[in-house]
């Protein structure tokens, strides 16, 4: 039985990635460029700095982009990003089964603004962002963070994540593995692998 949950956000928790691929759409149009939103969001889903790299090697993207995006991200996420179906549900039953629910991302302070605007933020029991300084992911250093502040037991501690980067990073870290995917994917990472949330308490 899994005592602590390590969750990533972007992608897991909640549904950002199409806001985040049409803010990114948009600072590139207002740049003169044009790139279809999925292409866009298909880079998105690798990890921010994949796209980031792709199309500062493309286009030349400097700091003053970035700064944009960041702030045309920041609002239309607060605006229109919503958890996952069942999210709400699953996090106010693992702590109230005297479970424990944790944040690893490396968004800044606008996933714990959206945990509290969603009405959850007082199930996670440490939040983890990009403010924390954490070497990025793969590596396990915030988790072996988590598992020492908090005295976890690996074998009872599981890292959830969209991507191969968090699987990694709860490997890495001695822990299980849990692959979220929408599309019916796969990982060879992945200890187990949900294309829908309620398959959690099973798991759990």
């Amino acid at each position: 039985m899994y005592k602590h949950i390590i969750w990533d956000f972007d992608g897991t928790l909640f549904d950002t990635y199409p806001w985040m691929a049409r803010a990114f759409k948009e600072t590139l149009e207002s740049r003169g460029i044009d790139e279809p939103a999925e292409t866009i969001e298909g880079h998105m889903r690798v990890s921010a700095s994949t796209a980031y790299k792709h199309y500062e090697q493309k286009y030349g993207i400097d700091e003053d982009f970035l700064a944009a995006y960041n702030k045309k991200r920041s609002e239309a996420e607060m605006e229109h990003s919503k958890p996952y179906e069942e999210i709400e549900a699953v996090c106010t039953y693992i702590a109230a089964s005297g479970r424990k629910n944790y944040l690893f991302t490396h968004k800044g302070i606008t996933a714990v603004e959206l945990l509290q605007k969603a009405g959850i933020a007082d199930c996670f029991t440490e939040c983890i962002t990009a403010e924390r300084g954490f070497a990025r992911k793969p590596s396990p250093d915030a988790i072996h963070h988590l598992i020492e502040k908090h005295r976890m037991k690996p074998e009872q501690t599981i890292m959830i994540g969209d991507r191969d980067l968090d699987l990694l990073s709860g490997k890495h870290a001695g822990i299980s593995a849990c692959y979220f995917s929408e599309k019916k994917e796969e990982s060879d990472h992945a200890d187990y692998t949900l294309h829908d949330f309620k398959e959690l308490y099973s798991i759990l």
